[in-house]
């Protein structure tokens, strides 16, 4: 079965993300630190890691053995990489259902923002938090972006 390139070569954690030392660094720093904030905007020319970037957020922060666990394979403590082993992280893999992916291209009105501001105030089901990946977010219409 034929997968794109930029699927094949996903990274699976942060560790393994080329390029982008900087942002790397700087959410590392914030999971680390616990200073992490409501909203993230990940800006940039296409093919450069914004949603990878967003999906390896959300699975860092939903990884059931925790931030700052103790790696398997070696004694190190493990800061910022997901288990990759546990059922939030395999979920994530397939279908996740508290990390909420939205292509604003194909739903740019403001009945799809309202449906989605009806649906944040819920809990999340597995996870130990919900998350809402909003791609190709300059495609809203003016009203949507109003509604948001």
């Amino acid at each position: 079965m034929y997968q794109t390139l930029y699927r094949k070569y996903r990274p699976l954690n942060l560790d393994e993300v080329v390029g982008q030392q900087v942002i790397v660094k700087t959410l590392k720093n914030a999971i680390l630190n616990n200073q992490l904030s409501h909203a993230y905007l990940f800006t940039g020319p296409r093919g450069t890691g914004k949603t990878s970037m967003a999906k390896l957020l959300a699975k860092a922060l939903n990884c059931e053995e925790g931030l700052g666990h103790q790696c398997n394979h070696c004694s190190n403590l493990n800061d910022t990489t997901p288990c990759n082993e546990c059922v939030n992280c395999t979920q994530n893999l397939n279908q996740p259902v508290d990390i909420i992916e939205i292509d604003a291209a194909s739903n740019n009105g403001v009945d799809e923002i309202r449906e989605l501001k009806s649906k944040v105030n819920l809990v999340p089901t597995i996870n130990k938090y919900k998350v809402y990946i909003i791609d190709e977010v300059h495609m809203l219409t003016t009203g949507a972006f109003n509604a948001l």
